[in-house]
C-alpha cells in the first residue's frame, strides 16, 4: 500500500529533491500581452480569463521586473524559509514578444544569485524555433519550465472557451520543445469545463500520460466577476462544479498520469473579492485536504491506472 505522501509526485517533493532544500517559485507580471485580448486573435480572450485573478504580482506586488523578484525571494525566504528560487514569468503570455525583448525580460532573473531556476508560462501557439532556442540557452546554469496553458484536449471545448488554439497546436509545441531536452514542460488543465463530461477529462489525463510530461497543473473551473463566464452563470447557462465532484476527478486524474509527472498544483488561487462562484475554491488547504484524504480512503495514487 501507498504512503500517503507518496500517493501523487508533489512539487515540493520534487524540488527538495532536485536541489536539496526548500525553494520558492516566485511569480511575476513582466508586462506581456496575449494575443487572444490584443486582437491579433480576440479581443474577448478565454471566456474565464481576468489575469489580475490568477497572477499575484499582477494585483499586490506590480512594478519593475527587479522590483517584483526581489519582494517574491524577502517574501519566500522569510514566509517559507527558502533558500533557492524559481522565477515564474506567468502573467499573460510570456513568448509573445521580439526576441530582444524576451532575452532582456528573462535574463532579469539571472542577476539574481540566488535564483536556480526560470518559468515561463505561455500559450502552445506562441512558441517557434527562435523562442525555444532562446530558452534553451538558460538550461546550462538554470532549471528550466515552459508552462503551456492547454487546459483540454477537445476542440469543442476549446472553441466554446474560444482559447483561440486546438490540441494540435500543443502537440506541435511539445514536439518542438523536446528538441531541446533539458527544457522541462509542465501542462495546464482545467477540471469543470463546459460540457465536459468525466469521459472528457480522463481522455485529457490519457493524453497527458502519453506525452510523459515532465509537470502538469490541475485547475478547477472558478467564475471571476466580470468574466464571459460569468454572464453563462447569471444565465444558467453554467452551473459551477461541486467540491465533491472536484475531488473524485482530479483522484482519478492522477492515477491515469504517468507516475513521474512533477503536480505543480491541483487547486485553484482567486481573490474572495474577484471570485464570483464556488466559494470553495477559497479555501485551498481544505481543497488540498479532501483530494489527499479520497486517495488515502479509496487506496488510489497517481500512475495507478497508467499504461505504457
Amino acid at each position: 500500500m501507498k504512503k500517503d505522501q507518496d500517493r501523487y509526485y508533489k512539487f515540493s517533493r520534487y524540488l527538495k529533491e532536485r536541489f536539496g532544500c526548500r525553494v520558492y517559485k516566485v511569480s511575476i507580471d513582466a508586462g506581456f500581452s496575449c494575443p487572444n485580448k490584443d486582437g491579433r486573435l480576440s479581443k474577448q480572450g478565454c471566456i474565464y480569463c481576468d489575469n489580475s485573478a490568477f497572477s499575484f504580482n499582477t494585483r499586490i506586488c506590480p512594478g519593475p521586473i527587479e522590483h517584483q523578484i526581489r519582494e517574491g525571494i524577502n517574501f519566500g525566504r522569510k514566509r517559507y524559509g527558502a533558500e533557492k528560487f524559481i522565477v515564474y514569468f506567468q502573467a499573460y503570455t510570456n513568448t509573445y514578444a521580439p526576441l530582444d525583448v524576451l532575452k532582456q525580460t528573462y535574463d532579469t532573473a539571472t542577476r539574481f544569485g540566488n535564483v536556480a531556476g526560470i518559468a515561463i508560462g505561455t500559450r502552445p501557439d506562441c512558441v517557434d524555433e527562435q523562442v525555444l532556442d532562446l530558452i534553451d540557452s538558460y538550461t546550462s546554469d538554470y532549471e528550466v519550465w515552459i508552462e503551456y496553458g492547454l487546459q483540454s484536449i477537445h476542440r469543442k471545448t476549446l472553441q466554446f472557451i474560444n482559447r483561440g488554439h486546438l490540441y494540435e497546436d500543443f502537440l506541435k509545441a511539445v514536439e518542438l520543445t523536446r528538441k531541446r531536452p533539458k527544457i522541462k514542460i509542465c501542462a495546464h488543465v482545467i477540471i469543470g469545463l463546459p460540457e465536459e463530461t468525466g469521459r472528457d477529462i480522463l481522455e485529457t489525463a490519457g493524453e497527458m500520460s502519453r506525452l510523459k510530461l515532465e509537470g502538469i497543473k490541475i485547475h478547477p473551473l472558478h467564475v471571476i466577476k466580470g468574466t464571459k463566464l460569468e454572464e453563462f452563470f447569471n444565465k444558467g447557462l453554467y452551473k459551477p462544479m461541486q467540491l465533491d465532484d472536484y475531488v473524485g476527478l482530479v483522484a482519478d486524474f492522477l492515477e491515469h498520469l504517468w507516475p513521474n509527472t512533477v503536480i505543480q498544483r491541483i487547486t485553484a488561487d482567486c481573490p474572495s473579492q474577484l471570485l464570483a462562484v464556488p466559494r470553495w475554491i477559497l479555501n485551498k488547504n481544505q481543497v488540498i485536504r479532501e483530494i489527499e484524504s479520497a486517495l488515502s480512503i479509496e487506496d488510489k495514487f497517481q500512475g495507478r491506472l497508467y499504461k505504457e
